[in-house]
């Protein structure tokens, strides 16, 4: 018996107390995120968001209310793509859920870092150090959060989020997903597209 963590939170403890995310980032599941981040098909991110609430609800939060916290784009990033997929994904997750809770975009990226892509878990960890700032460290002061990002890899990026909530006061700090490319860590088994279902489920969501 595991306890759900992956090989590589063994090698690397991360800060989140706990992990979630919808499927694998695979398939059509990456395809519908490819349409919102690359194609600006905007619609995706209501379908994409359906999804996430489907994962945050393996947390059981019963009554508790966490504040929802979208990981942020650099400014500069933001400009370039003229929107932050993780805050679209994360309003349209508050819509699905029981108790709808509070969305607080505390989290800036105060400086540009270098792409991920390639880097080794402790490259990924390093590029990130002291990349993100609480700007209202009194709205998570002993509260519960859930970071919450498109797809999550080896999980520094949440994991330094994570970091500086919990530096910042906050009581405990999960993270939530959409999609996830960790291969061994728990998932809960939950429905998949089947092909051709994406761009309809798109293009459905628009009307």
């Amino acid at each position: 018996m595991g306890d759900g963590r992956c090989h590589g939170c063994h090698e690397f403890e991360p800060e989140f107390d706990r992990a979630v995310s919808f499927g694998e980032y695979q398939g059509n599941l990456r395809g519908l995120i490819h349409l919102l981040k690359y194609d600006d098909v905007l619609p995706a991110a209501s379908v994409l968001g359906e999804k996430l609430a489907e994962a945050i609800t393996q947390l059981h939060l019963g009554d508790d209310q966490a504040l929802l916290v979208p990981v942020p784009l650099h400014k500069s990033k933001r400009r370039e793509r003229g929107f932050n997929q993780a805050e679209l994904i994360v309003r349209a997750a508050a819509r699905h859920l029981p108790q709808p809770p509070e969305i607080v975009p505390v989290l800036v990226r105060r400086r540009a870092t270098n792409s991920q892509v390639g880097l080794t878990r402790e490259e990924r960890i390093a590029n990130l150090r002291d990349a993100f700032r609480v700007t209202a460290p009194g709205r998570v002061k002993g509260r519960m959060v859930i970071v919450v990002d498109d797809v999550m890899t080896t999980g520094s990026t949440v994991s330094e989020c994570a970091r500086v909530l919990k530096k910042a006061g906050a009581e405990k700090v999960w993270a939530a997903t959409v999609a996830r490319t960790l291969k061994d860590a728990a998932q809960p088994q939950l429905a998949e597209f089947e092909p051709g279902e994406v761009v309809e489920a798109a293009l459905a969501a628009s009307v």
